[in-house]
């Protein structure tokens, strides 16, 4: 298969980056919480906590996160896996590979396998500092399940402070095949200082003063968001990833026809439809969600209390999210669903995920949206990037 040629990325800018010595303490405004752009990436000049085998480029920085990229090599493992306690990845890869994959070239996933890469960034944490990761928006969309391992590992994307040492990405491609890269970024990790707490008390507050959603907000154990199942584009209510479709590229922009890899889903007299077990799902929120330029939130995958699937496997919203010029419009949130074991019906209306706010440490110099060039700004019902409609 030809390999699609990349935009190429400049390499981090040194300069001083507008804002970055506001606030009292040496993260900003507020001593705990997410760690904004301006300070991953003086983070990054200084040589502490983030390291990397090749320079950073300005793309891998987002408002509140860092993208991640592939390394060279891929393994073929027979199971996924966490090192535990006392172990590193590097030891446990050498009982479970099946082959090595050079990416250097460009490589296949292939569905239903699963691989461990090692990634070009390492991390040399201090005291309090920890870290949180998650798909990429677009790696979610294409039901491409990813997560982030480190050495004395017992779970998946989260790092312990003071940890010092390589991480790795384990990837499984479910619905479709990928073409990936050294230097492709499926993943992007958070890096959060202390252990800040928002309460319930807090968030239905801030929904007062900025507008979470377009209407009442359902706060319990964080927002609520509900599924939309009345039609919120054309009638149509969402999206089922087809099988047995052709391999895609993860770093090709609008590179294919959306209805080669994907059925419509149309509104229903009953407004509700059934999840079938081992197929994938591209749904869209009832509510318009607007995430404050100084707060981020995480979309828990998994809840079944509401339901026997998971939901967005790409669980982060980041600041600045459907608030565009601060106006507090709100986006859609799309959700990627996954039923598990039975069937399940969905109804119009239904909660479906909720999400748990955190503040940052000061505010963004650039949050999501228009400005950044963000893919998903006051996105309705949309499939990833790499899909163009007829």
């Amino acid at each position: 298969m030809g390999q699609t040629a990349m935009q190429p990325d400049s390499a981090l800018p040194f300069e001083e980056v507008p804002g970055e010595s506001a606030g009292a303490g040496p993260y900003g405004k507020y001593s705990t919480g997410i760690l904004p752009s301006h300070v991953l990436k003086r983070l990054i000049r200084s040589h502490r906590e983030v390291l990397a085998t090749e320079d950073f480029t300005d793309v891998q920085i987002q408002p509140s996160s860092l993208d991640l990229r592939l390394g060279a090599v891929a393994y073929r493992v027979r199971a996924s896996f966490l090192p535990g306690k006392g172990f590193r990845v590097a030891d446990k890869l050498g009982d479970i590979t099946s082959h090595e994959i050079d990416l250097r070239g460009g490589a296949v996933l292939e569905t239903g396998c699963v691989y461990v890469v090692p990634l070009m960034e390492s991390l040399d944490l201090s005291f309090r500092i920890s870290g949180i990761a998650n798909p990429k928006s677009s790696t979610g969309r294409l039901d491409v399940f990813t997560r982030l391992i480190t050495d004395h590992a017992q779970a998946f994307d989260r790092v312990d402070e003071n940890y010092r040492g390589p991480l790795y990405a384990e990837i499984s491609p479910r619905s479709f095949p990928i073409l990936v890269r050294k230097g492709s970024r499926l993943n992007q990790l958070r890096l959060r200082h202390g252990s800040p707490q928002f309460t319930d008390t807090q968030l239905k507050r801030l929904h007062e003063d900025v507008g979470l959603v377009d209407g009442p907000a359902d706060i319990d154990g964080g927002l609520g968001l509900s599924v939309d199942l009345d039609g919120v584009d054309a009638n149509q209510v969402g999206w089922r990833a087809r099988r047995h479709s052709g391999v895609i590229d993860i770093d090709k922009v609008a590179g294919y026809d959306a209805l080669d890899f994907w059925d419509p889903i149309y509104a229903r007299k009953g407004k509700s439809i059934i999840l079938d077990p081992d197929e994938f799902y591209i749904l869209a929120s009832r509510e318009a969600v607007s995430i404050p330029p100084d707060f981020a939130a995480e979309m828990m995958p998994f809840n079944p209390l509401v339901g026997e699937f998971r939901v967005h496997y790409a669980g982060f919203f980041d600041p600045g999210f459907g608030h565009e010029s601060g106006e507090g419009r709100g986006s859609r949130a799309v959700l990627e669903v996954r039923s598990r074991e039975v069937p399940f019906v969905l109804e119009h209306g239904q909660t479906i995920g909720r999400l748990v706010f955190e503040r940052l440490t000061d505010t963004p110099p650039q949050v999501y949206g228009t400005a950044l060039g963000s893919n998903y700004q006051r996105q309705g019902l949309k499939l990833s990037k790499h899909f163009r409609l007829p």
